[in-house]
């Protein structure tokens, strides 16, 4: 299994405006995009937003709805089947993905209090051919 964090999560994907444009590792499709929010929204967002679940996973599971998360980022990742779990930060936040055995969190959860510490015990409780 894999985790990616924060940048890590990015990665998963298949393209990112950052940069001028950059080719990513392509296990879930779509671009990274810079945020498009209220310009009242500082940017990079930093600081902690509530998880929401989109679909139960092991990674996930014991994270309930409305758990804080810490978030450092300037881009966002695309919506899509992948996504496990959101945020809001002036748009819908895909905060943890999920690709065959590969994992991503927008988020730091080892700066995530509880959830974080949760989240990193699930991935560490992974089997190692977690295709689950």
């Amino acid at each position: 299994p894999l985790l990616g964090v924060c940048l890590g999560q990015q990665l998963l994907f298949e393209r990112s405006e950052e940069g001028g444009g950059v080719d990513l590792l392509g296990f879930i499709p779509g671009v990274v995009t810079r945020f498009d929010i209220d310009p009242a929204l500082p940017v990079p967002h930093m600081g902690w937003s509530r998880l929401e679940t989109v679909r139960p996973d092991p990674l996930i599971e014991g994270v309930k709805d409305g758990d804080y998360a810490y978030f450092v980022h300037g881009f966002v990742c695309p919506t899509g089947e992948a996504t496990l779990a959101r945020a809001e930060y002036g748009t819908e936040v895909p905060a943890v993905v999920r690709s065959g055995s590969r994992w991503g969190c927008q988020f730091h959860p080892e700066r995530s209090a509880a959830a974080g510490a949760l989240i990193l015990k699930n991935f560490l409780s992974l089997p190692v051919s977690a295709s689950c």
